[in-house]
């Protein structure tokens, strides 16, 4: 039951911000199953990819389509680029070994985290 309500508190902050930030939630997931759930860090990615699928992609787009906040014609090109990358990107994390995946992943968060800080 603990486990189970950890899992429901994970989604709901990874949800929440989300949609505040427009984040794809695995910044959030990640990390939660890694340091609290002491998940496998390719666990966590691939656990983080399926329970993002249906909500973001539902929900947080109508949200801010009925605002006139979505591009389409950009949304589908990004679409089928992200089907082709994420399809090679996962073969590649599956290769590489673990603690580098680990430290990439972090220098990501990083770099997205200062850049956005500082601006452009």
């Amino acid at each position: 039951m603990i486990s189970t309500l950890s899992f429901i508190l994970i989604g709901l902050i990874a949800g929440v911000l989300s949609g505040l930030f427009g984040i794809g939630g695995a910044i959030v997931i990640i990390p939660a199953l890694v340091f609290f759930k002491g998940f496998p860090q390719l666990k966590a990615q691939g656990t983080s990819i399926i329970a993002m699928l249906p909500p973001v992609g539902i929900f947080a787009f109508l949200q801010y389509y009925k605002k006139g906040n979505v591009d389409i014609t950009a949304g589908i090109i990004i679409c089928i680029a992200m089907l082709i990358g994420a399809k090679f990107g996962a073969q590649i994390a599956n290769i590489i070994p673990i603690n580098i995946l680990k430290k990439a992943f972090g220098l990501f968060v990083i770099f997205v985290g200062i850049k956005m800080f500082l601006g452009k």
